[in-house]
């Protein structure tokens, strides 16, 4: 499922990034990289905060929507 989906105080492991090698490897520069825990913060207008690897990283929809996780 995308990560968009996924509520407040949910943590979840990303299985696959989506996309064209461009917006794959921008996501990726981000900390997004497959086997990764993320945990949303908040969620605000469908826009997320996340926190990745000891960072917090706000993210709009449609990357949200390329980050497929379990």
């Amino acid at each position: 499922m995308p990560l968009s989906l996924s509520g407040p105080g949910e943590t979840r492991t990303i299985i696959r990034i989506k996309g064209k090698d461009e917006q794959r490897r921008y996501i990726e520069s981000l900390g997004f990289v497959e086997g990764a825990e993320v945990t949303v913060i908040s969620e605000l207008g469908g826009n997320l905060i996340v926190s990745v690897k000891e960072s917090r990283i706000a993210l709009d929809r449609s990357l949200a929507n390329r980050i497929i996780v379990q």
